[in-house]
């Protein structure tokens, strides 16, 4: 991008809210439709209120970029296609874009689209950066939970990166929380999360407790460290939020460019849970939990009319300049000029004065007159007769006219003129139907006991790579264990070094969590398979995977059985059938936070009472659910998989040989969402619901 300081991108969820980030200084607005954005119980925009919301930006010289940044099921992949050529047409500048197959869509649909990768792609290393690239993608929005250095190291890809700079935290890293799906069927990556990360949670009883609830983020006092790193576009969060929410933001980080003191005080009054941290960006994450209080709530309320002041007035952005031609026996021109363009306007002809003559300084204390519109007044000059004289009023008409106008020419030379194809996306293949051989199994192992008990009975190993240095693994066929990097990768140089050596020491296969973990596999030569950490969702999802090398995938735990029993078998697709489902991925640990490290309880429980087990794996955890997933007895009706996954926890040997060998395990069980799936409509409950 070439600008002088990065780019100030706003959220609106509301035509009234993106007026406010555009009147306090936001070079760009996000915005979602009605569907497939991440933020459905937003206001969000209607079609045609998409093209006026595009025209607004443009006409202030901003950006809008339309967030289209969640996973499409196949009965979507039509409607989302005509969605996309109609946001084309709008003339949205750019898509922010989470599903593979989404991406896929807008590529064949609008060849020359111009493409984000959302942070729901839990893209979080310079590889993972320089695979979006090679995608198509312009621009990528890394992981929130990202420190100074490896932001920096993205940065220095060369791709353009949006970082995030004030706005709310998700405990858990975006793409990656599927707590609200399984025990509330509302999918965040769906666009429908129900915030049960903001309810009670404890790991040590307490009930006042909210273990998963993070502070606001904001690096606005820091502001030229993002800079300085070479961030491309600083990103507010909050397209739920109110207009007052999004002027404040965007006034406080003009005011930290500006070189005057933001007020921080302002901000923090207008929302926030107890105040901010930069914690991820700092790499102290000591204090970043706090909630909502009674006193953040009358601060805010408070701080409301004074915001107000801050996004009364358009605001000014461009200079025009005007010059008259007033004669004798001729209609009074005037021509408008801005930047390149002009426009002219012609009315009746001058009359003879009767008591002062029409001159420049008339013509320009009329035409300073432009209170209402983006412009401020530049050089104003004339050619005109003596002894004639125009009235006021129509020079103003003239003046109104001439705005109007150059809105028009303006908004036009910066609205984006796309190629749109005629391509509607087709599910070539059909589903394939297994046979009646046994499900070959592959089993996620913690523990070498795990291992020892699980491998005669596995298709596949899946192994932690730090597990591998134990001698048992010295003993085994390697090209039967599937290597599982990290989920979060730190420090991608040294994540590929021990790739490298794994395969060099004769393991062909890596598990692959993210696009990072993909491009891991691809430097190093691995053969690849999709982890559920790729939310595959649509067939053509599957085909995108393909085309970047990947053997086979595993279907998002999201889809209900019926789904996948109608995902492309282009490469052969599994499910997870047994374990404790994943519900957080957190660079946080919850019960650190609590008690300590010392006092870990191993689990933390929420205000019913259910425990939910926590594992830590050094540099993040997991947190999983409290029920097992068992399926043993239902794959039936998931006849097209290739194999299923085994996850395992805290299982013994002989719990492992149960959980393969399809056994139902003691306590409570769970279909997971195979069956109820998940909620397609906007109405908020409660996820114990």
């Amino acid at each position: 991008m070439n600008r002088n300081s990065p780019e100030i991108l706003a959220p609106a969820g509301s035509m009234e809210t993106l007026s406010a980030a555009l009147r306090t200084g936001a070079d760009a607005v996000y915005v979602g439709g009605k569907k497939y954005s991440a933020r459905s119980s937003a206001a969000n925009f209607l079609a045609d209120e998409l093209r006026e919301a595009a025209d607004k930006c443009h006409l202030y010289g901003a950006k809008l970029y339309l967030a289209v940044n969640t996973v499409i099921s196949d009965d979507e992949l039509e409607d989302f296609c005509g969605f996309i050529k109609e946001a084309a047409d709008a003339g949205v500048d750019a898509f922010i874009v989470q599903d593979w197959g989404g991406a896929q869509i807008i590529r064949s649909a609008v060849p020359d689209a111009v493409l984000h990768a959302s942070t729901q792609m839990t893209i979080h290393s310079p590889l993972g950066a320089r695979l979006a690239e090679k995608l198509g993608f312009s621009r990528v929005v890394p992981a929130r939970e990202l420190d100074t250095v490896t932001l920096r190291e993205i940065c220095d890809t060369g791709i353009e990166t949006e970082i995030f700079v004030h706005g709310a935290l998700c405990m858990s890293v975006s793409g990656q929380c599927y707590m609200s799906a399984v025990i509330g069927s509302r999918s965040a990556n769906r666009g429908c999360c129900g915030q049960a990360c903001r309810l009670p949670f404890s790991s040590c009883g307490n009930s006042s407790a909210a273990a998963l609830s993070l502070k606001d983020l904001s690096l606005v006092p820091i502001i030229s460290r993002l800079e300085e790193i070479g961030a491309d576009s600083l990103k507010i969060e909050g397209r739920m939020k109110r207009p007052e929410y999004v002027a404040s933001a965007v006034s406080a980080i003009r005011d930290a460019f500006g070189g005057k003191q933001p007020d921080m005080q302002l901000l923090r009054n207008i929302f926030s849970r107890g105040g901010f941290t930069d914690g991820y960006f700092t790499g102290n994450r000591s204090k970043m939990f706090g909630v909502r209080e009674k006193e953040d709530v009358i601060s805010a309320h408070e701080a409301i009319p004074k915001i107000h002041e801050l996004y009364r007035s358009e605001r000014k952005t461009r200079t025009i300049n005007f010059h008259a031609v007033i004669k004798n026996g001729r209609g009074v021109e005037i021509t408008a000029y801005c930047e390149d363009l002009s426009v002219s306007a012609v009315s009746e002809r001058p009359e003879a004065a009767q008591k002062r003559a029409t001159d420049i300084e008339f013509l320009e204390k009329q035409l300073s007159r432009l209170g209402d519109t983006v412009y401020e007044l530049g050089r104003v000059t004339a050619d005109i007769d003596d002894g004639l004289a125009v009235p006021a009023g129509r020079i103003n008409e003239l003046r109104r006219t001439l705005t109007e106008r150059m809105n028009r020419a303006i908004i036009k030379a910066e609205k984006p003129v796309y190629t749109v194809t005629d391509y509607v996306p087709v599910i070539q293949t059909v589903p394939a139907a297994r046979d009646n051989s046994p499900l070959p199994i592959r089993t996620y192992c913690r523990t070498v006991k795990q291992a020892k008990a699980a491998y005669e009975l596995s298709e596949y190993l899946i192994i932690p790579h730090k597990l591998l240095d134990d001698s048992f693994f010295d003993e085994v066929q390697k090209e039967r264990i599937i290597v599982a990097p990290p989920r979060f990768i730190v420090n991608a140089e040294e994540t590929l070094s021990r790739l490298r050596k794994l395969h060099d020491k004769g393991y062909s296969h890596l598990l692959c969590h993210t696009p990072d973990s993909i491009a891991l596999g691809l430097e190093a030569g691995f053969i690849l398979h999709g982890g559920f950490g790729l939310n595959v969702f649509n067939s053509l999802s599957v085909h995108s995977l393909a085309r970047l090398g990947l053997s086979d995938v595993t279907a998002s735990f999201e889809l209900k059985a019926s789904q996948i029993e109608r995902l492309s078998a282009e490469i052969p697709h599994g499910a997870v059938i047994y374990g404790r489902l994943p519900l957080m991925l957190t660079r946080n640990c919850p019960i650190k936070n609590e008690t300590g490290c010392g006092k870990c309880s191993g689990a933390i429980t929420d205000r019913t009472g259910r425990s939910f087990p926590v594992a830590c794996n050094g540099e993040y955890t997991e947190i999983l659910n409290t029920d097992v997933l068992f399926m043993a007895d239902k794959l039936s009706q998931l006849h097209s998989l290739s194999f299923g996954i085994v996850l395992l926890h805290d299982e013994d040997e002989q719990q492992t040989v149960s959980a393969i060998n399809g056994i139902k395990p003691a306590g409570n069980i769970t279909r997971g969402l195979y069956f109820r799936g998940i909620d397609s409509n906007n109405k908020r409950r409660n996820y114990e619901d």
